[in-house]
C-alpha cells in the first residue's frame, strides 16, 4: 500500500508534490485547531454562559472591525510581490512589518475610543476591547509568514503557531479549573500572538534567514499603500459583513443573543480551514500560471472553484440536517437555540470559500478596486438586513442577512461587473456541477 502511495507521488510535478505537502502542512495545522479548539472553546462556552461568552465575543467582533487597520490588506500583494521580486524580498518584509505596528498603534486607539462612546460607562467592555486589541500588536510579525508562503513552506509557521495554541490551550484549561474571571480569557488571547509570534522569528532564523537583514524603503511604503489602499476599504468592508451581524445583535437585542449566535456560527466558520490552507497553498502557482497562458491560468481557476463546491457541499448538507444534535451535545442545552443558526449559517460557507479564490484572482489581475467596490456593497446590504431581520428575528435574523449578503459579494456581483463575468461564469459552472467532467488541469 505504501509503495503504491509512494510511487504514485512520485509521479506527480515537483511543484505538485510541494503544494500538496504545503495543503498537508496547513490542513494538519487547522485539524488540530478545529478538534482541541472546539472541545476546549465550547468547554469556556459552557463555563462562561451565553451571556459572558457573548460579551466575549462581542469585544472580539469589535476590535476584528479595526484591525484591517492594522493588516492594511498587505497580506496577498506581499506574498505575491515576493514571489515575482524575490532580489527585493528583505525590503518588502522590512517594510511591511513597520507599517503593521504602526496600524495596530491605531488600532488600539481606535477601538478602546470608540467602545468608550457605544458603551458608557462599561468598564468590562472597555478593558476586554482594549486587551483584545493588543493581540494586533504581536500579530505584525506573522509578516514573517508570508516569506514561509511564498516559498510554499508553511510547515514551520504551523509548527511555531501549534506551540502557541497549544499551550494557550493549556491555560484556557487551568481558568476554567480555577474560576477565573472573564478578562482573563482575553489575556490569554494575547499571550498566545506573542509566543506565536517569537515561534516565527525563531522559525525564520532556523531557516538560515535574519531579521536582521530587512530594511525599510520609503518608495517601498508608497507603492505597498498605493496598492493597497483599496483592499484597506475592502477588508473593512468584509469585516463589516462578517462580524457587524455580532455588534449589531449585542446593541440591539444584547450579550446573550450574541453568544447564541456565536455558538453556530463558529461551528459552521470551523470549517474555513479547507478553503484557506488549499488557496494559500496554490495562490503561488496560479499566479505564475497567468504569466504562461490565459487557458491554464482560467482551468485551474475552474478547478479550483469546482473543489470549493465538493468541500462546501459535503460540509453544509450533514450540519443543515444534524444542526440540534451537534449544537446540544457540543455546547449544551443552553444553547439549543444555536441549532438553527447553524442550519442557515453554514451555508454561507459555499459563497465564502468561493471569496478565497475571487480574492486570489482579484490581486493577480489586479482588481482591486473591484474587490472595493463589491465588498463594500456587500457591507452595506448586510447592515440593512440586520436592521430589517435582527429585530423580529433576533440570532437567526442575522445569520440569514449574513448568507444573502455573501451570495451577492462573492458570487453574483461577479456576473454583474464585465471584466469578472468570465469568472462568474467560472462560479456558476462549479455551483451547477457542469464543468466537473472538464478536462483535467493540475493546480
Amino acid at each position: 500500500m505504501l509503495n503504491k502511495l509512494n510511487a504514485t507521488t512520485q509521479k506527480l510535478s515537483p511543484e505538485l508534490r510541494k503544494i500538496l505537502t504545503n495543503i498537508g502542512w496547513l490542513s494538519g495545522d487547522r485539524v488540530l485547531r478545529m478538534g482541541m479548539g472546539l472541545i476546549v472553546g465550547a468547554w469556556v462556552a459552557r463555563y462562561l454562559g451565553p451571556q459572558q461568552f457573548g460579551l466575549l465575543n462581542y469585544a472580539t467582533a469589535f476590535v476584528a472591525l479595526f484591525a484591517v487597520l492594522a493588516s492594511l490588506g498587505l497580506d496577498q500583494i506581499v506574498v505575491r510581490d515576493i514571489v515575482r521580486k524575490p532580489t527585493y524580498r528583505d525590503k518588502i518584509l522590512g517594510t511591511t512589518l513597520i507599517l503593521k505596528l504602526i496600524g495596530s498603534l491605531v488600532t488600539v486607539a481606535l477601538t478602546t475610543s470608540m467602545i468608550g462612546w457605544l458603551r458608557p460607562g462599561d468598564q468590562l467592555t472597555l478593558w476586554l476591547v482594549g486587551i483584545i486589541a493588543a493581540v494586533t500588536l504581536f500579530d505584525a510579525f506573522n509578516t514573517i509568514d508570508f516569506w514561509f508562503q511564498s516559498q510554499v513552506k508553511s510547515k514551520y509557521t504551523v509548527i511555531a503557531k501549534n506551540t502557541a495554541f497549544i499551550l494557550a490551550t493549556l491555560a484556557r484549561i487551568i481558568l476554567i479549573q480555577t474560576q477565573a474571571p472573564l478578562i482573563s480569557f482575553a489575556w490569554v488571547l494575547v499571550a498566545e500572538s506573542a509566543i506565536g509570534g517569537v515561534g516565527l522569528a525563531i522559525a525564520y532564523q532556523v531557516k538560515g534567514e535574519s531579521l536582521l537583514g530587512w530594511r525599510v524603503s520609503w518608495q517601498q511604503i508608497k507603492t505597498l499603500l498605493h496598492e493597497s489602499w483599496p483592499l484597506i476599504i475592502s477588508n473593512l468592508a468584509i469585516m463589516l459583513y462578517m462580524r457587524i451581524d455580532q455588534i449589531m445583535l449585542g446593541q440591539l437585542v444584547g450579550d446573550q443573543s450574541v453568544g447564541i449566535y456565536s455558538a453556530g456560527v463558529r461551528i459552521a466558520e470551523i470549517w474555513y480551514f479547507f478553503a484557506i490552507a488549499i488557496v494559500n497553498s496554490v495562490t503561488p502557482s496560479i499566479v505564475k500560471s497567468k504569466q504562461q497562458s490565459e487557458t491554464i491560468y482560467y482551468n485551474k481557476l475552474q478547478k479550483l472553484f469546482n473543489l470549493m463546491v465538493i468541500i462546501s457541499f459535503g460540509i453544509a448538507l450533514p450540519m443543515t440536517f444534524l444542526s440540534k444534535l451537534i449544537i446540544v451535545v457540543i455546547f449544551g442545552s443552553q444553547y439549543a437555540a444555536a441549532a438553527t443558526v447553524l442550519a442557515i449559517y453554514v451555508w454561507s460557507a459555499v459563497f465564502g470559500f468561493f471569496g478565497w479564490v475571487k480574492g486570489v484572482w482579484i490581486v493577480t489581475e489586479g482588481y482591486t478596486v473591484f474587490a472595493l467596490v463589491s465588498t463594500c456593497c456587500g457591507a452595506l446590504m448586510n447592515i440593512l438586513l440586520n436592521f430589517w431581520l435582527i429585530p423580529h428575528y433576533q440570532e437567526n435574523g442575522a445569520a440569514l442577512a449574513s448568507v444573502i449578503s455573501y451570495s451577492f459579494t462573492d458570487y453574483l456581483i461577479c456576473l454583474i461587473y464585465p471584466p469578472a463575468r468570465r469568472l462568474g461564469w467560472i462560479m456558476t459552472k462549479a455551483l451547477t456541477f457542469s464543468s466537473f467532467t472538464s478536462r483535467r488541469t493540475k493546480l
